[in-house]
Formats: C-alpha cells, sequence, structure tokens
C-alpha cells in the first residue's frame, strides 16, 4: 500500500492498483512504438522489425516477437470486450448476448495466441488444425449434452426467451437470472440461494418480467354492510390509494365480488406493477384498503360471539347508490383489459 497526500487528502493506492497501471502504461508504449516506430527507427533495426508483428522483413528476435504477440492480443482482446460492454450497457436487454460473445472473443484469443507462438517456433499449425479437426469430431461424438447445452443457451440468448435479471419460474423455482452463460444460466432467489441449471433443461420457463404483473388484493366486508356505500366510499379514494403506492403502474381496478363466503362478502382488487415488486404491491393494498375501511366503519369480519344487540348497519342513500352504480360500471371497463384467466389463478 503507498500513501500520498493531495489537496491534504491521503490517498491509499493498493498494489493491484499500481500494477494495473504500470501494465496500462506498458500497453501504451508498446502501441506508440508499433504505429510511430518507422520514423524513428531505421528499416532494418532488428529491434522494431521483431516488434512489429506485421512485418515479414528479416529474421525477428524470437524473444521480442513472443512478448509482442502476447501483448498484441491480449490487449486487442480486452479492448473489444470492453467496447462490448460499453454499447451494451445503455440497453435493458443484451446483457447476456455480450456475455457470450465476449467469452468467445477471449477464448479466441487464447487460441490465436498460442497459434502464433507454435508458428514462431516453427511448427506446422496447418497439421494441428487438422488434427484438432479429427480430434474434435471424435470428442464431439461423446459430448453431445455438453452441444446440447451450448446449442440451447444460443437460442436462449438469440430468440431473446429471458435476459439477465429476469425474473423466471424453472420447475418451480422462482428467482432472478444473474448470469447466462455458454453452458449453464444462474438463477437467484429472494434467500440469496443460487440454482445452477444446464441450458439443455430449460425447457418449461416462464418469464415473470416479460410483461407487468397482476398484484391482487382481496378485501372482505360484513353480509350487513351496504355494498353500494362502500363502492361509493371506494369510488371517491382510488386516486388517494393510487398516490400511497407509487409501484403501481396501472389500476387498481375494483372487479367486484369475488366471492361470497361462509362470513364476508370478499371484494377483488387488482394492480399492475413490475414483478420484483408484485408481494409489496399485494401488502401495500391491503394496508391501504383496511385503513380505508377503519376510516369510513367499514368493518372486516372476524370470528367472535355477540352478547349485545347486533349492529344497525347503514343503508347507501339515493346519491351514493347513483354514485356506485357509475363506479362499477366504470371499473368494468376497465377490467376488459384484465383476463379473467390471469386472475383467478390467485
Amino acid at each position: 500500500m503507498l500513501d500520498f497526500i493531495r489537496n491534504g487528502k491521503k490517498l491509499t493506492l493498493s498494489v493491484e492498483t499500481i500494477l494495473k497501471f504500470v501494465v496500462l502504461a506498458v500497453c501504451v508504449a508498446y502501441y506508440v512504438i508499433l504505429i510511430f516506430g518507422k520514423f524513428f527507427f531505421a528499416g532494418d533495426n532488428v529491434f522494431y522489425r521483431s516488434l512489429n508483428i506485421f512485418s515479414g522483413a528479416g529474421d525477428p528476435n524470437l524473444i521480442i516477437r513472443l512478448v509482442s504477440y502476447v501483448f498484441f492480443i491480449l490487449s486487442a482482446s480486452w479492448v473489444i470486450r470492453c467496447l462490448l460492454y460499453l454499447l451494451a450497457k445503455p440497453l435493458k436487454k443484451g446483457k447476456a448476448i455480450v456475455d457470450i460473445v465476449c467469452s468467445l472473443v477471449k477464448y479466441a484469443a487464447v487460441i490465436v495466441l498460442i497459434f502464433l507462438i507454435l508458428k514462431s517456433f516453427g511448427v506446422d499449425t496447418t497439421a494441428i488444425l487438422a488434427g484438432i479437426g479429427i480430434l474434435g469430431l471424435i470428442v464431439g461424438l461423446g459430448a453431445q449434452p455438453l452441444i446440447a447445452d451450448i446449442i440451447a443457451g444460443l437460442f436462449i440468448v438469440f430468440e431473446n426467451v429471458f435476459d439477465v435479471g429476469d425474473i423466471i419460474v424453472v420447475d418451480g423455482f422462482r428467482g432472478t437470472v444473474r448470469d447466462i452463460g455458454i453452458r449453464t444460466t444462474k438463477i437467484e432467489d429472494v434467500g440469496g440461494n443460487i440454482k445452477i441449471v444446464n441450458n439443455s433443461d430449460l425447457r418449461t420457463v416462464i418469464n415473470m418480467t416479460e410483461q407487468l404483473s397482476l398484484a391482487v388484493c382481496d378485501m372482505s366486508i360484513e353480509y350487513g354492510e351496504s355494498i353500494e356505500r362502500v363502492e361509493s366510499i371506494l369510488k371517491k379514494h382510488f386516486d388517494e390509494i393510487r398516490e400511497n403506492i407509487p409501484e403501481i403502474k396501472e389500476g387498481p381496478v375494483y372487479m367486484g365480488v369475488s366471492e361470497l363466503a361462509n362470513s364476508a362478502v370478499v371484494l377483488r382488487f387488482v394492480a399492475k406493477c413490475d414483478e420484483g415488486a408484485r408481494y409489496q404491491v399485494e401488502r401495500d393494498m391491503n394496508r391501504q384498503f383496511k385503513l380505508l375501511f377503519d376510516k369510513n366503519g367499514i368493518n372486516i369480519p372476524f370470528p367472535q360471539v355477540v352478547v349485545n344487540e347486533p349492529t344497525q348497519f347503514e343503508d347507501a342513500t339515493k346519491k351514493e347508490k347513483k354514485e356506485a352504480e357509475q363506479f362499477v360500471e366504470e371499473q368494468k371497463e376497465l377490467g376488459k383489459s384484465i383476463p379473467d384467466g390471469d386472475i383467478n389463478n390467485f
């Protein structure tokens, strides 16, 4: 660790950071010499001729040529990968494609570097390539599951089945996609557990992020309560509930009476939101409707023993009945965009 004082502040540089600066400086110097060296060195200079990998004149110094190969191939690979990440950074989708392409670039750079080094030592790389082709065919016959994983991974990425950051369900496991590799996909659930699945095994996938999700809230009222009075109160306070839950993208929408239970009339409310916020939106809706019901004297039934006179419920006024009918019709129109099949599964 090295400490520096700048503008009265103490700055600490780690050894790793210093090494990165040194490597960067050497790479810059290498490319400066490679590009502008012809202006400083004579045409028969052994050092420049060996450093310039594009020069075929004369016999180069083997060590300098090998070092030049390493600097050029690895630095070019690093620059290409950085540019790909910069281009993909503002995009919501596409990170998985960039990850796979960068992996291919990295492996290709290493393979090219190995062949250039072998060629520098006079090895016949053509024969090696032919041998690798035959060996690849033999290995391929015994590595069909691996090939299936690679092909499935490419289809997942290029068909945009899901992307990094999407919430998906695979065989009952719900989680966020953290990485899509050439062979496997990593999915992390809310508890931090990571499920690693071979790409070829991802046959039944539910992408919960592609469209807005439905947050469903069921609230119960007593049978003696006037539904029309409740609907009139809801009409006056829906905008307030929407403002109090900023995660709601569309809605909430009053879907009507979903059930006549043993001791309660169940009202259903639905809102659209991002999948990652669905459960929190449902909890917030429960809270907001409970507060609204308490404020307006709307009882939520619960098991109890009545030892006094029954509660006298208020009847809806003509104005409230009219407002309730208008409100129900408005909500029916809004609810037409939500298929019943989507909410009946909740």
